[in-house]
């Protein structure tokens, strides 16, 4: 073949234009980040933010006490100077147990801008479960609030002779500060120091360090222990970041919520809302007690436009005595979670003014998924509308991917509404991992995903709805029953106030349903009517196939419930274990 003039120039053309585009691409990876293009994702900025674009607002409300957002800042400035005073250095743990009053909210800021790392305790947990805790966090710090002072005394008696058989110093012990109330002050004490003398001496002009690497953990929350021992849950900045914007957006928080504390702030950061309040330049009207009075009380007088609350404190609204209410005569927006809730309770709720969103969650995940209303369903009846806020829907803005699969093969299960698999989720919001548990980790982790326990199927449309725990589903002769299922139409009777199913065991079906209620007070007397186990055979049987009716109903006074709030299946399945269903009765 012979190369011509015009063919060597244009092969020389052609070089040339790949040499250039190499460089080109050599280019682009030469821009390097530097601190005016790059700074790593933490919720702290938002706060900075806030006191300096809402200076004079109202940040938090707690009775009679009202801070604005310059006022918070500078406290929290004060508090995270007065911490690294007391040697707290990167990654040490700070402790708090205390309801959702200010001093529990600044902490969420303050305690990282001094570097650590904040674990916030449920104020519902025994003694023993607060010392293993304490323990196992290795805090240096343990802020409690006054209400619990004998509990936590109780606590680190048991720590301390804990740390004395494994022959440890007493500097393993946490320093204890106490929070007497800012509102009222009590003055009961354990141990020398009190919040605000720490935040009176502190300095308002502290600068924080800034976070160099958006991976760093900023809290540490436990699971409540309803499927095992309590594990340790580290959360990242980046982690928390992503997540409240998430929150924001799904939501549609606009600028200026009065937001009610009705969801404890130790539970997953009250998800993630104590930053994205701040965020929204919005203000917080703290709650000591979630009474029916106390919540109804604080929504008429700050004139509240979004709160958070699980099933069981809509129960708490909807329960409340006439002398506890007040007339909700404006829009007040529930995002609720926690626990699936019934339709039936949906429909209950939004006539009295509420308007809700249902999202889902776990501890390791924080809010992932949302139930994004749409439009065209305005047009639906309102039975059909709470069904399909009841689903557990989409995943939220920030969450990589959602599916629901086949654990053993992973492959993705059909969007038929009806194939069952466990829901995985992957994401910047996920957990850093369990703290001093590399096992659990690695078992929570698998393929890429984050596996939940919690099974599920996928809708044509493409919404998510959960259909149990894993180790909540009933196999009965063959057939899958789920238990949430159950407990929905067990909750349109309109004497249940609370139900729970788990599995019991069947001569020949092998498992069956069995069903735990506790009844509703009748609002004109006041008091319990007495429904027998056959009403509630009947209601099931209208309203299901025969192979999911209860074999057996039992009445509680008080359905046992964990330190959130969720039923506590472990213990009605042991009871039930006891039940056995003669083969004599009809089945």
């Amino acid at each position: 073949m012979n190369i011509t003039p015009s063919h060597q120039a244009n092969f020389y053309r052609l070089h040339l234009y790949f040499l250039l585009e190499v460089k080109k691409g050599k280019e682009m990876d030469r821009l390097p980040k530097c601190d005016a293009n790059y700074v790593p994702l933490t919720p702290i900025t938002f706060l900075k933010r806030a006191a300096v674009f809402y200076a004079n607002r109202d940040s938090v409300i707690y009775e009679g006490t009202r801070f604005t957002w310059q006022q918070t800042y500078e406290r929290c400035c004060r508090l995270a100077s007065s911490l690294r005073s007391l040697n707290i250095v990167k990654n040490n743990v700070v402790s708090v147990l205390a309801p959702n009053i200010p001093a529990t909210y600044e902490m969420h800021f303050a305690v990282p801008m001094a570097g650590a790392v904040l674990n916030t305790i449920n104020t519902r947990l025994d003694a023993k479960n607060i010392a293993t805790i304490l323990r196992h966090s290795e805090a240096k710090v343990f802020f409690v609030d006054y209400q619990y002072v004998p509990l936590a005394g109780e606590a680190l008696h048991l720590l301390r002779t804990d740390l004395r058989e494994q022959h440890m110093t007493k500097s393993s012990l946490p320093l204890v500060i106490v929070i007497d109330d800012i509102d009222k002050p009590t003055g009961i004490r354990l141990g020398e120091s009190e919040y605000e003398q720490l935040v009176h001496r502190g300095n308002p002009r502290f600068v924080p360090d800034e976070i160099q690497d958006e991976w760093d953990p900023i809290a540490l929350n436990y699971t409540s222990g309803t499927t095992s021992e309590p594990k340790g849950v580290v959360y990242s900045h980046r982690g928390v970041y992503l997540s409240l914007l998430s929150s924001i957006s799904g939501w549609e928080m606009g600028s200026e919520p009065v937001y009610l504390w009705s969801l404890p702030m130790f539970h997953c950061n009250g998800w993630s809302l104590t930053w994205a309040i701040a965020a929204r330049g919005g203000t917080n009207v703290c709650l000591r007690n979630t009474t029916a009075y106390d919540i109804y009380r604080n929504l008429s007088i700050h004139k509240v436009t979004h709160m958070c609350c699980a099933p069981v404190v809509i129960n708490i609204l909807l329960e409340a005595k006439p002398q506890e209410r007040r007339e909700i005569t404006y829009p007040v927006q529930i995002l609720t979670a926690g626990a699936p809730p019934p339709p039936s309770l949906l429909q209950k709720i939004e006539p009295l003014g509420f308007q809700v969103t249902h999202c889902y969650g776990l501890t390791e995940a924080g809010p992932s998924l949302l139930c994004e209303w749409q439009a065209k369903w305005n047009q639906l009846p309102p039975e059909d509308q709470a069904k399909l806020k009841a689903r557990q829907g989409i995943s939220m803005l920030t969450l990589a991917d959602v599916d629901v699969k086949e654990v053993e093969t992973m492959t993705s299960v059909p969007h038929d509404g009806n194939t069952l698999g466990e829901i995985v989720l992957r994401g910047n919001n996920i957990m850093k991992g369990y703290f001093k548990d590399p096992m659990a980790t690695s078992k929570a982790f698998r393929n890429g995903w984050f596996l939940t326990g919690d099974v599920g199927v996928i809708h044509p449309d493409g919404y998510l709805e959960i259909k149990d725990r894993s180790k909540d589903i009933i196999i009965s002769g063959g057939e899958n029953i789920s238990s949430v299922e159950l407990e929905s139409i067990l909750y349109k009777h309109p004497r249940v106030l609370e139900a729970a199913v788990v599995a019991m065991p069947h001569p020949r079906w092998g498992e069956s349903p069995c069903a735990f209620i506790s009844l509703r007070k009748n609002p004109s007397t006041g008091k319990i009517e007495d429904v027998k186990e056959a009403d509630i055979m009947t209601h099931c049987e209208k309203n299901l196939p025969r192979f999911m009716v209860p074999k057996r109903v039992e009445f509680l006074d008080e359905l046992p419930k964990t330190s959130t709030g969720k039923i506590q299946k472990f213990q009605l399945k042991a009871l039930a274990k006891s039940f056995v269903v003669s083969e004599k009765l009809p089945i």
